[in-house]
């Protein structure tokens, strides 16, 4: 499966940062120059995937020009990504066929675009690079993931987190407004043994599917903590609109569990086409276990998708396994209970 070699995985996980910090820098002066914030906004493009926006079309370009004139010849690539036609598949070199390219690559180039160019919190560059096993190719091949913070305009540090699988973490805190000074962060998940008196969610974004989300959650945390009889409440929500940022949220320690159940709470529900997590979202989650923590199916089984666009993706992850023992069980009970067979036959 390593294709490259333990050196030049290394050099694609630079690779990967450097084209981060292109995409960063290319959204800052879109938003600089842009006359009014609503500008990029609004609707540039719906697809099969996701409603894509004028900011996604500004980082979309940037990663199209920025591999052209970086990636190396010799590591011929498939590119995954929004706006990518299937029949004319994206590689670099350029008219390369699939059939000849070694690697893989899936990128979302602004994950939480909603929250981001409203400037309410930070949007995600995400990259995932695996061998090329064509159509196989799937999320536990990933060999190299980087995320690269998109700031919101109040912000002077953007934060990078990638690896190389088995290599551990290389975290560092950047300076917006002097990118050159840059410096270690540490980037630790919660030793936390309960629940009490910390974070943990299911996401539940949109109206659709909202109501059965938390029928789920609540079950969950009456099984493991009881009903609250005080006025302090045990368990915090935050929901985090963005897949990537929810990652970062759980390998910095801010937040306990957090599971997206969105592909089998629609299903259920009889919702067709909703907005949900796709491969592309979770691409850099293989971060989280490098950091020491859990990423999962919802019923405790390995994560294992394709590395494309529409893939509907139902995961959990948890800061650590004393926290994960905890949920399985009950999140498995109250998936039975609320939506029966398509836990059954969807997980």
């Amino acid at each position: 499966m390593n294709d490259l070699t333990a050196d030049e995985w290394e050099q694609a996980r630079v690779l990967l940062c450097r084209m981060g910090d292109d995409i960063r820098a290319a959204i800052l002066n879109a938003r600089n120059e842009a006359a009014d914030a609503a500008d990029l906004a609004a609707v540039a493009e719906v697809t099969p995937a996701d409603t894509l926006y004028r900011i996604d079309k500004v980082s979309e370009g940037t990663v199209v020009g920025w591999l052209g004139a970086n990636w190396p010849t010799e590591w011929p690539v498939e590119v995954v990504m929004e706006g990518v036609d299937e029949k004319e598949p994206l590689t670099f070199p350029r008219q390369t066929s699939v059939a000849r390219t070694r690697l893989k690559l899936i990128v979302d180039p602004i994950d939480g675009t909603r929250s981001l160019m409203y400037d309410k919190r930070s949007g995600w560059v995400l990259a995932g690079l695996a061998p090329q096993l064509g159509s196989g190719t799937n999320l536990s091949h990933i060999m190299v993931a980087a995320m690269t913070e998109l700031p919101t305009t109040k912000q002077w540090r953007a934060d990078q987190i990638s690896a190389v699988r088995g290599a551990g973490l290389v975290a560092q805190g950047i300076n917006v407004f002097k990118p050159q000074e840059r410096w270690p962060i540490t980037v630790r998940p919660s030793g936390a043994t309960d629940f009490r008196h910390g974070f943990a969610s299911l996401v539940k974004f949109f109206p659709e599917g909202k109501a059965l989300t938390a029928q789920i959650e609540e079950a969950v945390w009456d099984q493991l903590l009881g009903r609250t009889r005080t006025h302090t409440p045990l368990v915090f929500d935050d929901q985090y609109l963005c897949t990537g940022g929810q990652i970062y949220e759980l390998m910095t320690g801010r937040d306990r569990m957090v599971g997206d159940l969105r592909p089998l709470v629609l299903s259920a529900l009889g919702y067709g086409g909703m907005t949900m997590c796709h491969p592309y979202d979770i691409c850099t989650g293989m971060l989280l276990t490098e950091a020491g923590g859990i990423l999962e199916r919802p019923d405790g089984g390995r994560l294992e998708v394709p590395l494309d666009t529409t893939t509907p993706v139902a995961w959990v992850g948890f800061a650590n396994e004393i926290l994960a023992a905890q949920v399985r069980p009950v999140l498995r009970q109250a998936c039975e209970h609320y939506i029966g067979a398509t836990w059954r036959n969807g997980r």
